[in-house]
């Protein structure tokens, strides 16, 4: 998995919770999704830095993670 830090300006993704995070203000991870990469930050440091993975290793994650809930 090839996976590089980066910054973007805040108004250039659309970020999106996870229906699990909860409306209490806990820790959370928030994921944009672009043409060919998904951007993956920490909820609490929104402004700070930010994970680029491919659109494939990110999907290649979440069937992981699918995979272990079964």
């Amino acid at each position: 998995m090839n996976i590089e830090r980066h910054t973007c300006a805040a108004d250039e993704l659309t970020w999106f919770k996870s229906s699990h995070s909860g409306t209490n203000g806990g820790d959370c991870v928030e994921v944009a999704i672009a043409p060919h990469t998904v951007h993956v930050r920490d909820s609490k440091r929104a402004a700070g830095l930010h994970l680029r993975v491919s659109r494939r290793a990110w999907s290649g994650f979440l069937t992981g993670v699918a995979a272990r809930r079964t």
